[in-house]
């Protein structure tokens, strides 16, 4: 436990990544304040003094983790050319459910003001899949340019189901649902075959 008056280094992602242990091990329903907080050890308030209240927390943790993926969405215009097609779009679709993606989500939406929020951040341009699906899109066009998806392939279309059918999974997978991963990946290799 961090002492009163101790400055907690990277408090934000501290905080962060105890939320999300706590989701996937006791589900969103456990997910309280002093559950954050003591799970990250360290002291009570210290939540409270870095965000405007739980839901305030629970949006920041969502739109973080949007961002994140959006910069590894964005990441991908660097590796046109290189690894797979298919592997590279695993790497950032299936980020979005790293972490406890689908919990932290569906906390999201159980809780109006958090959703509130995120809604809002997002409007005011927050990165969220708007930004990975643009990402997605871009690449899947420098790659067809380079003939390593079928010329058929319409990238924006693609873009589309992709980060479309991770919404609509990280929207409707709570714990103890099946891996949603699985599906994902089918759709990956059905978009993009094999050897792409």
């Amino acid at each position: 436990m961090s002492p009163r008056g101790v400055a907690t280094p990277d408090v934000r992602e501290r905080l962060f990544a105890a939320a999300e242990r706590v989701v996937e091990r006791d589900g969103p329903g456990a997910l309280t304040s002093r559950a954050v907080t003591t799970e990250a050890g360290c002291a009570k308030g210290l939540l409270h003094a870095h965000f405007a209240g739980f839901d305030g927390f629970v949006a920041e943790l969502c739109l973080d983790r949007f961002a994140r993926t959006a910069a590894k969405a964005g990441a991908l215009a660097g590796l046109v050319g290189q690894g797979t097609v298919a592997g590279n779009l695993d790497a950032v679709v299936l980020a979005l459910f790293d972490s406890g993606g689908p919990a932290v989500s569906g906390l999201t939406l159980s809780r109006p003001d958090a959703a509130l929020r995120v809604r809002e951040a997002l409007a005011a341009g927050a990165p969220g899949f708007a930004a990975i699906e643009e990402a997605v899109a871009a690449y899947l066009e420098a790659e067809r340019r380079l003939g390593r998806t079928p010329a058929a392939l319409d990238p924006a279309t693609a873009a589309l189901a992709l980060v479309g059918t991770s919404h609509h999974l990280l929207m409707t997978t709570w714990p103890g649902s099946p891996d949603p991963r699985p599906a994902v990946r089918r759709l990956v290799a059905t978009l993009v075959p094999p050897g792409g």
